[in-house]
């Protein structure tokens, strides 16, 4: 049987999906940002253990709080909190690359990358509700990142500003579980129709 051809509206209107290109080739640059922010840190971070004091100081300027007190020489409380900064920035990559990859290839064109040995286990039954729930299960991680570093540096905090940054946490915790949740509901939904027209 032959297919309908669309017609020339409904052929525009999905050639519109490509107006999301330039957005996604944005966040690539993004990505390149986070990767020479990645390296500056880290060098900054080699470079104050080997006795570096500008590279000490900018990551005293990084991790210090305003009001606090200044450290003078690198210890295990900052090594670790930059070291959490360095897990940030590959969190929010990896969130850039599931956003980047996931969001392409399921609103605007298909990567056909099936027989890609490289190809993500994620990507193969990618859609737009597995990208949500891995996306907030992504933004709990980065949450639980930034929550750790002020937990670490506790000292230095308002007690209302960590108050504060655990309800958010547990805010996006919820949001997650709601989403999944609502993602569970929607596939046995699906199962129960598909399995009732057979």
């Amino acid at each position: 049987m032959k297919r309908p051809r669309p017609t020339s509206l409904a052929g525009f209107i999905f050639m519109s999906r490509w107006l999301q290109l330039p957005l996604y080739l944005g966040l690539i640059l993004a990505q390149c940002v986070y990767v020479f922010h990645f390296w500056v840190e880290l060098s900054d971070l080699v470079g104050a253990v080997m006795g570096n004091t500008t590279a000490l100081n900018h990551i005293v300027d990084a991790v210090a709080i305003e009001g606090a007190v200044r450290p003078t020489k690198l210890n295990e409380t900052i090594i670790m909190l930059v070291v959490l900064g360095l897990i940030d920035v590959v969190m929010i990559s990896n969130l850039l690359i599931m956003v980047i990859i996931g969001g392409y290839e399921t609103f605007v064109s298909r990567l056909n990358l099936q027989s890609h040995p490289d190809q993500p286990e994620w990507l193969s039954h990618v859609n737009a509700s597995v990208l949500k729930v891995k996306l907030a299960t992504a933004i709990i991680g980065i949450s639980s990142i930034h929550l750790l570093k002020s937990f670490i540096n506790a000292a230095n905090y308002d007690p209302k500003t960590l108050i504060a940054q655990t309800s958010i946490h547990v805010v996006f915790l919820a949001s997650a579980m709601a989403i999944a949740y609502c993602d569970r509901l929607m596939n046995a939904s699906q199962v129960h129709a598909s399995a009732a027209q057979h």
